[in-house]
């Protein structure tokens, strides 16, 4: 089913919504151009855009950035395949191969978080860049990504939540029929779901999300950013209290084992945590005293050495303007 009409509690009209963008020939072979990967690839472009702008400010190096792009990019999507994989092995374990098939769906956003800052955390090493300001600029980008990515989420209708009846639950014939063919999936997890009710638009909970969430977080990077990766930090208090949230109306979650725990929801909780302590922990100390602590560059020490070094070329430029001027003198 490659369109369906969507329809919402508080609206009296439907939507019709397809998951196919654009078809045609090339070279003999039928092209499909899909809504879901031109919505993620345009999440994407917005966020590389913002993230190079941001380092462009911020003086980091462009050709470095592109070697984190290049390899960040590579292992997020390995990061984000294996996720999924390894929580829904039984669905590969008789078949492999079908691990690589990549296009048939099956990707995890904190498996690619994962496997993106890892690589990007070794790039840094090797190519001498400050790890913990890209960390701040990939917090931001990230929020973008998600925001607008979450959409081709509603171009397929699916990562929906369990029945509403607020104004804005949404239904369809696909949540319906993938409604009616998960029953079993449902009851072993306790959720009972009727196919003939409007459910969760949980694509928009996290879309909305994640869209303040990066306002929060430029608002915060300019007024209150006081050390490299502080905006990071934020970036995980506020995206793992979503997902914590959000992650419980849904019904496509990937679950421990055979219980019914969550694993988005563990792992946000968890996230959550850690970066609230870490956040105040380094504050605190920043209060105490503004040095660097454990390698952790502060920002405001980096902008006074930035502002100081300024202030002396240009002191040296007029040192150089006069010295010639007196030369010009003496010439006469």
């Amino acid at each position: 089913m490659d369109s369906a009409i969507v329809y919402f509690t508080g609206i009296d009209r439907g939507f019709t919504v397809s998951s196919i963008l654009a078809q045609f020939n090339l070279f003999g072979n039928d092209i499909t151009i899909r809504w879901y990967g031109a919505i993620i690839a345009f999440g994407f472009l917005l966020a590389v855009l913002f993230g190079g702008r941001t380092a462009y400010k911020w003086k980091m190096s462009l050709d470095k950035m592109i070697d984190v792009l290049i390899y960040g990019t590579i292992f997020a999507i390995i990061g984000a395949r294996l996720y999924y994989c390894i929580f829904e092995w039984d669905r590969y374990k008789d078949n492999p191969l079908e691990i690589f098939a990549i296009w048939n769906g099956g990707l995890a956003i904190y498996g690619g978080i994962i496997g993106g800052i890892a690589a990007a955390f070794v790039v840094c090493k090797v190519r001498k860049l400050n790890f913990y300001n890209l960390l701040d600029i990939a917090g931001m980008s990230l929020l973008i990504g998600q925001g607008i990515g979450r959409w081709g989420n509603f171009a397929n209708q699916e990562a929906f939540g369990t029945n509403t009846d607020l104004p804005w639950g949404m239904w369809s014939k696909k949540t319906a029929l993938y409604i009616m063919d998960h029953q079993s999936v449902f009851a072993e997890k306790g959720i009972e779901m009727d196919p003939n009710l409007p459910v969760h638009p949980t694509f928009l909970y996290e879309s909305v999300w994640c869209i303040v969430g990066f306002f929060v977080l430029l608002l915060i990077t300019k007024k209150l950013r006081i050390f490299s990766g502080q905006t990071f930090l934020c970036y995980g208090i506020w995206y793992g209290t979503g997902r914590t949230i959000v992650e419980g109306f849904r019904t496509d979650s990937l679950y421990v084992g055979d219980t019914t725990l969550r694993v988005s929801q563990l792992l946000s909780l968890a996230i959550v945590a850690v970066c609230l302590v870490a956040l105040v922990v380094l504050v605190i100390k920043y209060k105490k005293n503004p040095q660097p602590i454990d390698g952790i560059d502060f920002f405001l020490e980096e902008q006074l050495k930035a502002e100081k070094e300024a202030c002396e070329k240009e002191e040296d430029n007029e040192i150089t303007v006069a010295v010639s001027e007196g030369d010009d003198k003496i010439e006469e």
